[in-house]
């Protein structure tokens, strides 16, 4: 097949796997066009803390897989932060084993040992240093890309990839799948966090409290994220105060000069969590390629390039 002619190859979703897949495909030399119900600023991705970290999802090997060849990835786009919105930052991760972590890191992981008391008030949390992504500069930075390399970006919504007027589909559409395709297994987990004035943390922190609440501290340009809630199942975008009111409670908790910074902004995003990663080509009754690519979890930024990379190779076999 073509891809070249007849509308080429058609990435759905601007999130950061739609965004980065259609970077790929585009550098290869192939004729890419994205087009997505609304911009890249609005979507799910826009509201992630986007720490990279092994996050466990499924298959348990790729996902290994795509998460390393990510981390290489960021390691050289952390060299121009300004630019890319990535930089190599500290941090201690709470309820974690550093011989856990090295044994699935395979030593790629710089500065990993156990963290100290001051560091973390868990008795077992490691100290690294991973990327931190900027969302609000890495996805324009990555549409950027995506033009610079003959790309194009529409606004236009899909309700039907049979309509879709190109010969390979690539499906990045998260949860939006479970509509545009019919997939009941994707379904959101809620994710709330406060933006405040940073008063001064220059460290990320992770931790999980007994009652399993996803508490993290992540400092960015000009401010600082705290988070945060995993609920699964809710579909809401509105913030809950009640929620945010105990964000910030267990982040000072932690971190006591967070207590009384000011609040700049609530954020919600919705993640698009499947039993595992769907990532599998299917061929349309009409002879075109369907390229399913959704289905991350929170774990969008952490395997986002691996996971692009196989997702070309499925829509441009010989690309």
């Amino acid at each position: 097949m073509d891809i070249q002619r007849g509308g080429g190859i058609v990435v759905v979703g601007s999130g950061v796997i739609g965004l980065t897949t259609a970077v790929v495909l585009a550098e290869r030399g192939l004729r890419v066009r994205v087009w997505t119900r609304e911009p890249a600023e609005r979507t799910t991705s826009a509201v992630a803390g986007a720490l990279w970290w092994p996050y466990h999802i499924e298959p348990k090997a790729s996902a290994r897989t795509w998460a390393l060849r990510s981390l290489e990835e960021y390691r050289r786009l952390a060299e121009r932060p300004g630019e890319t919105g990535v930089r190599l930052v500290e941090g201690a991760m709470g309820e974690a084993d550093p011989a856990d972590v090295e044994g699935w890191a395979a030593g790629r992981l710089p500065v990993l040992r156990r963290a100290t008391a001051a560091e973390h008030p868990a008795r077992d949390a490691v100290w690294t240093r991973l990327p931190l992504i900027d969302m609000a500069a890495h996805l324009p930075w990555l549409r950027a890309r995506l033009l610079r390399a003959g790309g194009t970006v529409e606004e236009r919504a899909v309700s039907d990839l049979a309509t879709v007027d190109a010969p390979v589909v690539v499906n990045c559409t998260g949860l939006g799948a479970r509509d545009l395709v019919g997939d009941a297994s994707v379904r959101p987990v809620r994710g709330q966090l406060v933006v405040v004035e940073n008063p001064g943390v220059d460290t990320w922190l992770v931790s999980t409290t007994a009652a399993g609440e996803l508490t993290y501290l992540f400092p960015q340009p000009g401010r600082l994220l705290l988070g945060g809630t995993s609920e699964d199942g809710v579909h809401s975008l509105e913030p809950d105060p009640a929620r945010a009111e105990a964000i910030v409670r267990r982040c000072a908790a932690l971190r006591p000069e967070v207590a009384g910074a000011r609040i700049l902004d609530h954020r919600v995003g919705l993640r698009p969590v499947r039993p595992a990663v769907r990532l599998e080509r299917q061929t349309l009754p009409d002879g075109r390629t369907v390229v399913h690519h959704y289905g991350h979890g929170g774990a969008g930024v952490t395997v986002a390039w691996g996971c692009a990379q196989e997702a070309a190779a499925l829509a441009a076999p010989g690309g």
